[in-house]
């Protein structure tokens, strides 16, 4: 499972999200706690035998007596009960450490822990586990497909807090599909219900997640982690010094005509305009011709941006999708964990099916913002990319947060992209 110089390695960076310190006279209730939030997280590693600051001081009982302990800890302790894996090395002076590793299975959480209190959910932040919040607790039963928030009830915001000209446009002219009167409330009530739109609590019908952030006439008066905080800076890295900023609001989709023009625009094509008025063109002489192109692909970062609004994790409240534009690069950052089972890998092959808010993706689909066959990464962006940059856009998965990279040609004057031809601004 791990070899002696794995094992000092990973005692020597420290305690973390991943690794837990512990000596092996713990208590099981603390233990078991401690097993709960690793495997509400990724999984991880509990050493026994080591001290808080890194110290080895060994583990006092021998190693079958301790697998033992930690199985029935393991079985009775945890729910659902998860079995673990177990060895133990010698590594100075006779002193040795046992190794428990936990994996993660996004399907059984949430993990609980049985305490004095009752069950329990933890989860780790940092190197210290907590209590989940009511957030933590709903992104732990989306992980493992239980629950979608973007179906919530959001409270006191009705038929009348819905933009009902955007929803006759998306019912008529995007589905080609007959719709009540106006006035028919209780046929309209029907038809959201139907879609999931609408949805009941206490008696009272309602606006889900979903409708106010792809219909709602003020989204954020609800729904405040709705929208995108776009910035415009003058050089590579954030500060005051700005060209262009823009709180972007509003529902996410368009209001179009008949023929597929758009009339009223949303938040994902008002973000595309902010990139376009803020992105820099380059123009260059082929022979007597001056030919001019923008840094980066518009059709590239569009895809970035429909992604961000589709897939991202809207528990996370009051925390708007990023858009930085740099001089050198542009950033799409979306709050939360990738959904389940997705990876920047499986990203890159465009073999992604997973998803967190399938109701916002199916009515993007309709619109046709996202295409049919969940490869919009590799045939948007990163096929775009290259064959506009001769580069990939960075895909990284900060834990927290997921962000797409879009680095512009390196010199504006003489780049590798545009070969040997000289530009001119």
């Amino acid at each position: 499972m791990i070899t002696k110089t794995e094992l000092l390695e990973l005692i020597n960076h420290g305690e973390n999200s991943y690794v837990e310190f512990k000596r092996d006279s713990v208590k099981s209730s603390s233990l078991g706690k401690e097993i709960c939030a690793i495997c509400n997280e990724e999984g991880g590693i509990i050493l026994l035998g080591v001290e808080d600051d890194g110290q080895i001081s060994g583990i006092t009982r021998t190693p079958k007596e301790i697998e033992e302990w930690i199985m029935n800890i393991a079985r009775d302790r945890i729910q659902p009960a998860i079995r673990p894996r177990f060895m133990t090395l010698t590594v100075q002076d006779s002193k040795s450490v046992a190794i428990i590793k936990f994996d993660s299975h996004s399907q059984y959480k949430p993990y609980r822990a049985r305490t004095s209190n009752g069950w329990i959910t933890y989860v780790r932040t940092g190197s210290t586990s907590r209590e989940a919040t009511r957030e933590e607790l709903i992104r732990l039963f989306q992980s493992a497909g239980l629950v979608t928030y973007e179906t919530n009830p959001v409270p006191n915001m009705g038929l009348e807090s819905l933009d009902m000209s955007r929803l006759s446009n998306y019912f008529e002219v995007i589905l080609t599909r007959s719709i009540p009167e106006p006035e028919d409330t209780d046929q309209w009530q029907q038809l959201l219900l139907n879609c999931d739109l609408l949805t009941e609590i206490n008696g009272c019908i309602v606006a889900t997640v979903a409708a106010m952030l792809l219909f709602g006439k003020n989204p954020n008066r609800r729904v405040p982690q709705a929208g995108i905080t776009a910035v415009a800076f003058s050089g590579t890295d954030k500060d005051y010094n700005t060209i262009d900023e823009e709180q972007i609001r509003g529902p996410l989709v368009a209001r179009y005509s008949d023929d597929f023009m758009i009339l009223d625009k949303g938040v994902i094509d008002r973000s595309v305009d902010f990139v376009e008025r803020n992105l820099e063109s380059f123009a260059w002489l082929d022979g007597a011709r001056r030919v001019v192109k923008k840094s980066l692909p518009l059709d590239a970062v569009r895809e970035a941006i429909i992604n961000a609004v589709t897939h991202r994790d809207y528990t996370y409240e009051g925390t708007d999708i990023e858009l930085a534009m740099y001089v050198d690069r542009v950033e799409i950052i979306s709050p939360g964990k990738l959904p389940n089972g997705v990876t920047i890998t499986k990203m890159k092959e465009g073999i992604v099916r997973a998803t967190r808010n399938g109701l916002i993706k199916d009515i993007l689909r309709d619109y046709r913002y996202v295409d049919n066959q969940g490869m919009g990464v590799r045939n948007k962006m990163i096929k775009l990319m290259f064959e506009h940059c001769g580069t990939e856009p960075d895909l990284l998965d900060e834990g927290h947060r997921f962000k797409v990279c879009f680095w512009k040609p390196h010199n504006p004057h003489r780049s590798t992209f545009f070969g040997s031809r000289d530009f001119v601004l």
